[in-house]
């Protein structure tokens, strides 16, 4: 119908930049994908990318949404944002960018000179967490700026994420909403507000209160949309700008995860499992929950930080003859990988890998890399595709236990998101490996649809989040686990999977203490 209200999601992810409508009903009415260069190198592990560049981007998302849609703009009631987490922006007193903005995959590191000063020394010093601290230091792109950059930190009025500077250019407001909030910046994870003035965090770093935006939660008004914003997404001026969360809280939301029983998986950039809990509950130790796309609620994340990107090295590096077919055939690369899954035993003949691409803080380690363990003359490229499907699903079953050790509620239900979700080939492999149903939510975009439910609560279209999710989500695919199949992972995890980080760890230390890589 004509008049049928619509909310205008703009999820600006890694990969794309997408502007997607979706109904009271959580249907997707209309789509607009623009390709982008997640990030330009000037030195080696740098990644970096212009924030105009993400501005004009969300425009031809949304003029390829116009041209391709029969919906008409004045349907729109509001208009979201989700972004991709921790990219930061500089911008001077006149809201114009100082320098490109530092892409979340970036792996500059700041120099730690000396303890954090005060009480709060002494306290990490007690406490053995000298080394956590100095890695947060170290990672804190402010840091990095003011040190290297000074006259471009001295000019710095205004330090946002890439949904703040969004949002910035929607509504000419400097606000964001709490639910964005994840990355190295002054920000109390359990309060869902700034640190408090006497928090450990502003003594790591020189972001001073004045430069950061004001926040709201998800599903409060963050302004309404400028005569230029408006013109630049083809939409009437004033509509109201609702805020929503991060892409991976906003996706856990689109997958319907309201409680802890049901654990949301993202096989994204990022591979990721979360639950969504009224606790503060820490996943690893010091680890901070993120904030939930749902108010008052923490997202109890564990990560394998460039999860799926082993997956598209895969493809890249050794799927060529895969990729020329399909162009050839007119189809998806994806349904000739499925084939190489499909081609090979579970297990992949003894073939074992474990996906630690990039260094983590606690759990792995700072020193881990990946690795592949089990090879023998049979094994092919095939095996070598399964072997990485199965490694993330054995680190995410990891990460699964530790939640549930953590919060002491168990995950029954697996809803299953992100790129990989659309292989039939991973999400049977998921639920084998995790001995439970794997569910396919009804949409490929429920980042886009977390964020509209947001709204749609904001808006008043839907009274509560209970009423949004039940309208706006369902389940589409169901993948049972095979029961032999199961049995045989589950030994191949427990007697070996779990075995592989300790005995491979001063290894691991040997190789950093050699090479000097990774830092």
């Amino acid at each position: 119908m004509a008049s049928e209200p619509l909310i205008l999601a703009i999820d600006n992810g890694t990969q794309s930049v997408r502007a997607l409508l979706f109904d009271t009903q959580g249907n997707l009415v209309g789509k607009g994908k623009q390709e982008i260069e997640p990030y330009f190198s000037e030195h080696p592990g740098w990644a970096e990318q212009h924030p105009d560049y993400f501005w004009e981007n969300v425009g031809k998302a949304c003029r390829l949404l116009w041209e391709s849609s029969e919906a008409s703009p004045h349907q729109v009631a509001g208009v979201t944002v989700t972004t991709q987490r921790g990219t930061v922006i500089n911008l001077d007193a006149e809201g114009r960018p100082l320098r490109p903005a530092i892409i979340w995959l970036d792996q500059r590191h700041a120099k730690v000179e000396g303890p954090v000063k005060g009480p709060w020394g002494w306290l990490f010093k007690l406490a053995r967490l000298e080394n956590t601290i100095a890695r947060f230091r170290e990672k804190t792109q402010a840091n990095w700026i003011a040190q290297n950059q000074p006259e471009i930190w001295r000019q710095t009025r205004h330090f946002l994420l890439l949904s703040g500077y969004l949002n910035y250019r929607l509504t000419g407001r400097f606000r964001d909403s709490t639910g964005s909030q994840v990355g190295y910046l002054p920000f109390n994870y359990r309060k869902h507000r700034w640190a408090g003035p006497r928090d450990f965090k502003w003594q790591t770093m020189p972001v001073t209160p004045d430069m950061l935006p004001e926040l709201v939660e998800p599903a409060q008004p963050l302004g309404h949309l400028t005569a230029e914003a408006a013109a630049h997404l083809g939409l009437p001026e004033g509509l109201p700008v609702i805020a929503a969360a991060s892409d991976k809280a906003c996706e856990i939301l689109g997958s319907g995860g309201l409680t802890p029983e049901v654990g949301c998986m993202s096989y994204g950039t990022t591979a990721t499992i979360n639950t969504t809990s009224k606790r503060y509950v820490e996943p690893i130790r010091l680890m901070p929950p993120y904030p939930s796309a749902l108010p008052g609620h923490y997202a109890t994340e564990v990560m394998i930080y460039r999860g799926f990107w082993m997956v598209s090295w895969f493809k890249q590096e050794f799927g060529l003859r895969e990729r020329r077919i399909a162009e050839q055939r007119g189809i998806e690369p994806e349904a000739l990988f499925d084939e190489l899954v499909k081609s090979v035993p579970a297990g992949s003949m003894g073939l074992m890998l474990q996906p630690y691409w990039s260094p983590g803080v606690r759990q792995p380690g700072p020193e881990a890399k990946g690795s592949i363990i089990g090879f023998g003359d049979v094994h092919t490229r095939s095996h070598i595709y399964r072997a990485i499907l199965e490694g993330l699903a054995y680190a995410l079953r990891e990460g699964k236990e530790k939640i549930e050790k953590r919060s002491g509620v168990k995950i029954r239900t697996l809803r299953v998101a992100g790129g990989g979700s659309q292989s039939d080939a991973a999400m049977q492999l998921t639920a084998d490996v995790f001995g439970l149903p794997a569910e396919r939510p009804h949409t490929y975009e429920t980042s886009g649809l977390g964020a509209a439910i947001d709204a749609s609560v904001g808006l008043g279209l839907h009274p509560d989040f209970d009423t949004a999710v039940a309208a706006m989500t369902r389940v589409g695919d169901v993948f049972h686990p095979q029961p032999e199949t199961r049995a045989l992972y589950e030994r191949l995890y427990s007697e070996v999977y779990l075995q592989m980080y300790p005995r491979l760890q001063p290894l691991y230390r040997k190789i950093r203490e050699i090479t000097g890589y990774p830092k």
